[in-house]
């Protein structure tokens, strides 16, 4: 027995010694930041995904009829299955690395999970750890990030654009939700990134107003994030362009924070959804003239000299391609991508559940992550529409 006990112990002991290094390997909970520019982590990243309608629901209009779509009952929890889908797992995040998939975001609203002093309940927090853990402990890039708290359904919860009229009660608010997520996560490594905000923007003030409220909000997340120690202190940031578009993000009211020493720690994100009737909606269901073509060259290529060539690198946080018509999609996804690797900016396809299934983790449409993989391989080629 005295022996069995003896080996069994090694086993132990030698299983946990494995998992550390395996850890440590992959950055685990207490991994260092590594001596790496945010440039190099952008382009490190690879193909990125979207675990969008999950972690980020909430109470909310999202169709914008006044009327809320989506509650809970009296004394129930929202949770992470309110807009459909299944709650994520382990095996989802496996999946997606086997697929190829290097970097998820994870977006988060926080409105829901907050009581009168602003503390976030702590059996979403430790969810929201839980699902994070499942992508970063295999070696993933993760982005957080205060998610549909910024949505324009003020009377439902939306609190971020309150900012306009009381900024010290939003301050309030956005401070505390921003110094709870950096204490839990403070020691984990360089793989895990902040967003300070999604989509934002103030159009009831003038633009230079509203773009200073946006730069103030971004400056206030970087020096949160930096007071509150650990690897926080040099952690990468990702920070949010004036409703993450292109064309309101490239003109000179909107700026990047102050960083002090950390200038090479900031990265800017921006969406990509043009056009809206195509990417997001069937009313457009082709894609693919030579003028829409060029929009997208311009637009991305604007990004590339107003903010890449400058020394600030880019993410393209959300992007999709919904039109009916399947060859204009795939033509859509393999250039936007391919374009924004050639520039060193890193893609995050938005995924509401929609493209890979929750259940069976299958991509409904392998010729998405085809093109994604053809995008991202480092080949000089041309991008042409598929006949199919």
């Amino acid at each position: 027995m005295k022996k069995l006990n003896s080996i069994i112990i090694l086993a132990l002991t030698l299983a946990i010694s494995f998992s550390s290094l395996s850890a440590c390997a992959m950055g685990g909970k207490t991994g260092k930041m590594r001596a790496i520019t945010s440039q190099e982590i952008v382009s490190d990243m690879g193909i990125g995904w979207n675990l969008g309608d999950t972690l980020d629901v909430c109470q909310a209009d999202r169709n914008g009829d006044g009327i809320i779509d989506e509650h809970v009952g009296e004394g129930e929890k929202v949770d992470e299955t309110l807009w459909g889908n299944p709650k994520a797992t382990q095996e989802l995040f496996d999946s997606l690395k086997a697929d190829g998939i290097k970097s998820v975001r994870i977006p988060v609203t926080w409105r829901d999970h907050l009581d009168d002093k602003n503390r976030i309940d702590k059996e979403w927090m430790d969810r929201v750890q839980e699902v994070v853990d499942y992508a970063y402990n295999i070696g993933m890039y993760v982005i957080i990030n205060v998610h549909h708290d910024g949505g324009d359904d003020a009377q439902f919860g939306a609190w971020v654009r309150d900012a306009a009229v009381d900024y010290d009660t939003f301050y309030d608010r956005y401070s505390s939700i921003w110094k709870q997520i950096a204490k839990r996560f403070k020691n984990y490594s360089d793989y895990l990134i902040f967003e300070s905000l999604n989509e934002v923007g103030f159009d009831n003030l003038s633009n230079a107003d509203a773009k200073d409220l946006l730069n103030k909000i971004n400056q206030d997340f970087v020096d949160i994030i930096r007071a509150s120690g650990g690897n926080n202190k040099v952690r990468h940031l990702l920070i949010a362009g004036y409703w993450t578009d292109i064309a309101e993000t490239t003109t000179p009211e909107f700026e990047m924070p102050e960083d002090g020493k950390n200038d090479d720690k900031l990265i800017l994100s921006v969406h990509y959804y043009t056009p809206w009737e195509f990417c997001t909606t069937n009313i457009q269901n082709t894609w693919g003239t030579a003028s829409e073509v060029k929009q997208m060259e311009n637009l991305i290529g604007r990004m590339n000299t107003t903010f890449v060539e400058k020394g600030v690198p880019v993410i393209v946080g959300e992007y999709a391609a919904s039109g009916n018509d399947m060859a204009s999609c795939i033509f859509f996804i393999e250039k936007l991508v391919k374009l924004c690797d050639d520039y060193g900016m890193a893609t995050f396809y938005w995924d509401n559940g929609g493209q890979v299934d929750r259940n069976t983790y299958e991509w409904r449409t392998p010729a998405f992550l085809d093109a994604m993989k053809r995008a991202t391989s480092g080949e000089d080629y041309t991008v042409e529409k598929p006949e199919l």
